[in-house]
């Protein structure tokens, strides 16, 4: 059957997404890694780029894991073990040791009693949120969540949605007071490290304003967080954002494919929430899960993390972190304080983003431009991310371009 007239129609909207520069299918490929030697961190090959290398400032591998041999090993001999892919969906046929045992140790690494892991952390907000929001709960979120929020509020059909300006605990107070006029629920959802900017959520605050509004909500008021880019990046242990403002959530979301280095996503809670996840959530049910040999791997980076090698990383991260972060600002350019490996620079003109991340790219540094509609118009950005297998040499070669790059513009 021919698809003509429907081809013509989408034809103009893939025009109209080029002409305002915003595509995302035009994807780089890698073709090999180039291990790390002295004082160069990984380079990166791609395809049509010959045998240039490439320091990559875009990753979300925060800790360098993906390209650990001890990671590598435990995935190797899980695939040799249990396959290469699950087989079914987990009610079906699809549970391998190595799935309940990472559950086990995600409760554990976060002090929660129980923990399921999904397909993908996106997977695991859209299948967590919408079997908690029923239509007499008001969804209250910070204007800057991650998509896989707004799109989980949008499938969920609450009651009430209110969003509040973006760690404006006055404005979310007004949210919680309106809310608990009308609903039984409360539903408050938060980034932990919000992905544009590299900030990150007052959890304490927002956790202790919950508790004051609880006993005007019949099935209470709670607070679900999404801490995929501070989980294993941020705190002293890698435990994210709880760890740094000393509070705890309800509900913690969290992926195993940034820090950990591996695929998947999961979240941790109390049982009785997460038996009813287990139940009615069609992400997980009808989703095959991540693979025996991912799952393994996983583990295996946990309790590195979890042990001196993972609280080095993280020193380093930091410090690394902060000669990029201090280096920007010594050049006279703009960025966030923070202690996160996200280290954006506020270009604020998307022609000039494009510019100077094309510069970049011709001088071997591979970054991202982040322009609206991702942002707020006025707000283009290079979103540079940190990792713990950048080298010194390789944050100084950069901020060098950088200054080069500036002098031109």
């Amino acid at each position: 059957m021919a698809i003509d007239r429907l081809a013509a129609v989408l034809a103009k909207d893939i025009e109209r997404i080029d002409g305002a520069g915003t595509s995302k299918r035009h994807e780089r490929v890698v073709v090999d890694v180039v291990p790390a030697t002295g004082a160069k961190g990984p380079r990166l090959l791609l395809e049509g780029a010959g045998l240039r290398e490439f320091i990559r400032m875009n990753s979300n591998g925060y800790l360098g894991l993906a390209l650990d041999g001890e990671v590598e090993a435990a995935e190797d001999e899980a695939v040799r073990r249990y396959g290469a892919g699950p087989g079914a969906v987990r009610f079906i046929s699809g549970t391998w040791r190595p799935h309940a045992a990472l559950e086990r140790r995600l409760g554990d690494f976060h002090g929660r009693p129980a923990a399921m892991i999904f397909s993908s952390a996106y997977a695991a907000v859209m299948g967590s949120l919408p079997p908690l929001i029923t239509e007499e709960t008001a969804v209250i979120s910070d204007e800057l969540n991650h998509n896989c929020i707004i799109n989980a509020m949008r499938l969920a059909h609450p009651a009430e949605k209110h969003i509040y300006r973006h760690l404006d605990m006055a404005d979310l107070e007004v949210c919680l007071d309106k809310a608990s006029a009308v609903c039984k629920r409360a539903v408050v959802v938060t980034d932990g490290v919000f992905s544009m900017r590299g900030d990150h959520g007052p959890l304490d605050e927002i956790v202790a304003l919950a508790a004051r509004f609880d006993d005007r909500f019949a099935e209470n008021a709670i607070v679900v967080a999404d801490d995929s880019h501070g989980v294993g990046a941020l705190g002293p242990t890698g435990r994210g954002t709880e760890e740094v403002t000393g509070a705890k959530v309800d509900l913690l979301v969290a992926t195993l494919g940034k820090a950990v280095g591996v695929n998947g996503g999961y979240v941790t809670g109390g049982g009785t929430v997460i038996d009813y996840l287990r139940e009615t959530s069609p992400f997980y049910i009808y989703s095959n899960p991540i693979t025996p040999g991912e799952a393994a791997a996983a583990l295996v980076a946990l309790d590195l993390i979890d042990g001196p090698r993972g609280r080095a990383l993280l020193d380093h991260l930091r410090a690394i972190a902060a000669r990029f972060r201090d280096g920007l600002l010594k050049l006279g350019l703009e960025t966030i304080a923070g202690e996160h490996p996200i280290v954006p620079l506020l270009v604020r003109d998307t022609l000039r983003t494009k510019a100077l991340v094309d510069g970049l790219f011709a001088r071997g540094v591979i970054a991202t431009a982040i322009s609206y509609p991702v942002v707020p118009k006025g707000e283009d950005e290079i979103r540079f991310q940190i990792a713990a297998d950048h080298t010194a040499g390789d944050i100084d070669e950069v901020l060098a371009h950088l200054a080069e790059l500036r002098n031109r513009a």
